[in-house]
């Protein structure tokens, strides 16, 4: 399933504002009309800093000069001497979470440096007609994202995908080369064993609810080669469940410490 047609917040590679050549720092530079719809893409405004990239892949701190729907510039302040997207595509499952617990796991996961986040209905999970009864917050979660990768100086946003089904949400992540659940049951591998010697260039990880996955959502899961695993003995809140395990994954195998 190919769901980057229906990311809700434009997010991934479209929200990359990306230079035309290698700039001179401090000296004006137009922006393409990719880069313009990139600009859109975060809400910018003139006055604002935001990282850019060059063709060469190097990534610039760089300020807004000018800004309006058919031209806009900026200036290249400051050359980052390391890239700020990791090499590493991770991608997670989040089971919906009660009350407003979700809007801090997509700040921190897109802080971490994950690609892509997509909230799904499970078994055991709050649903999003349960969280928007009393009041509608679902419309918030592309700016919680806007905000943190501003917040932490990322080159592109997150891609946020539309709540799935457990089983839409399976099949989204099929391309993925190693596939981890986290899962609260008797398991024989740990989060390091089941990472192991791997080397994968993306990694998905599934999160349950507070109730944890039933035992058919387990045995889905296994037959889409997702690995069940354990966080260590203590039992986690789904959010810091997400949350270490996107670290940790970004420190197994991406570019975290």
């Amino acid at each position: 399933m190919d769901s980057t047609l229906s990311c809700v917040n434009n997010g991934g590679s479209v929200s990359l504002i990306r230079l035309d050549h290698v700039p001179q720092l401090e000296v004006e530079t137009p922006l393409s009309t990719e880069a313009l719809s990139a600009l859109f893409y975060w809400q910018a405004r003139p006055g604002e800093t935001l990282t850019v990239i060059d063709p060469e892949a190097t990534a610039y701190r760089a300020r807004i000069t000018s800004l309006d729907p058919e031209h806009a510039a900026c200036v290249p302040f400051q050359r980052l001497t390391a890239p700020v997207e990791s090499l590493l595509r991770i991608e997670v499952y989040q089971s919906l979470p009660d009350k407003e617990r979700f809007e801090l796991v997509l700040q921190k996961l897109t802080e971490l440096g994950v690609t892509r986040i997509v909230p799904l209905e499970s078994q055991h999970s709050a649903t999003l007609e349960e969280r928007d009864a009393r009041q509608k917050k679902s419309h918030r979660w592309p700016e919680v994202i806007r905000k943190a990768s501003r917040q932490c100086r990322r080159a592109m946003l997150p891609e946020l995908l539309p709540v799935h089904t457990f089983t839409e949400a399976l099949a989204c992540a099929g391309s993925a080369e190693l596939k981890l659940m986290l899962y609260e049951g008797d398991v024989s591998w740990s989060f390091k064993e089941g990472i192991g010697s791997f080397k994968p260039q993306s990694v998905a990880l599934l999160i349950g609810p507070e109730g944890g996955f039933s035992q058919d959502e387990v045995e889905q899961a296994q037959a889409e080669a997702f690995l069940p695993v354990n966080l260590g003995p203590r039992i986690l809140r789904t959010e810091t469940a997400a949350i270490v395990a996107a670290a940790l994954v970004q420190s197994y195998l991406g570019d975290l410490g």
